[in-house]
């Protein structure tokens, strides 16, 4: 059997990971050119810095956190939001001017169509509680590096600085954690099963997205 890797998990991220086996393959190449959106978890740590922006890194500097607030935080996110609207409108061609063009990126339903930088479409914060905060990030095109250096960057923002706890992919397009098999579960029968359940949703969204 052919099996093929969806977008990648780092040795130092979990979560969503779909795999495509047999026909599957081509279904994979066909969502990767609908360029749907990824949800994390990422998981912060104010008051260190390292040189892979992540809590196992070697230090490199460590700083004051006390004057950080929750409202802070949510304002330096409004910023990185507001920032990367523009970029997904930009690279997906379309009049920003438009209501509708605003009301379909604040719904996620618009994305570029081909390559682009990393977009952030949606960042929320789901806990605050110093020194540590949880984040919620919606993206496309990007690495789990590059959420790493996103929470690394909100440290500075807030004139301190920040490490990354964790990254777990909690969604990938279509397939989200329910759909997961833990590792208790790879076996010919549920894996099977989990290819009949995902059939449909790939298949309506493969129709409405590529026609």
């Amino acid at each position: 059997l052919k099996i093929g890797a969806g977008h990648r998990l780092d040795v130092k991220a979990s979560g969503v990971f779909v795999l495509g086996i047999g026909h599957g393959n081509k279904l994979l190449t066909d969502l990767y050119n609908c360029h749907l959106a990824k949800v994390y978890t990422v998981g912060g740590l104010f008051g260190k810095a390292t040189d892979d922006f992540s809590d196992t890194g070697k230090l490199v500097e460590k700083t004051t956190f006390d004057h950080i607030t929750r409202e802070k935080l949510e304002r330096i996110l409004a910023v990185i939001q507001g920032t990367n609207h523009k970029a997904l409108l930009m690279h997906s061609n379309i009049d920003m001017k438009t209501q509708e063009a605003y009301e379909l990126a604040v719904k996620g339903l618009i994305r570029p169509m081909g390559k682009s930088p990393p977009i952030i479409t949606a960042i929320r914060c789901l806990q605050f509680a110093l020194p540590e905060f949880h984040l919620e990030i919606h993206c496309l095109h990007e690495t789990q590096q590059y959420l790493r250096k996103i929470v690394h960057e909100i440290g500075l923002e807030l004139k301190s600085s920040a490490v990354c706890t964790q990254v777990r992919r909690i969604r990938d397009g279509v397939f989200t954690l329910d759909d997961a098999l833990l590792r208790t579960q790879w076996n010919l029968q549920s894996i099977q099963n989990a290819i009949w359940d995902c059939q449909l949703k790939v298949k309506t969204e493969l129709e409405k997205t590529l026609g």
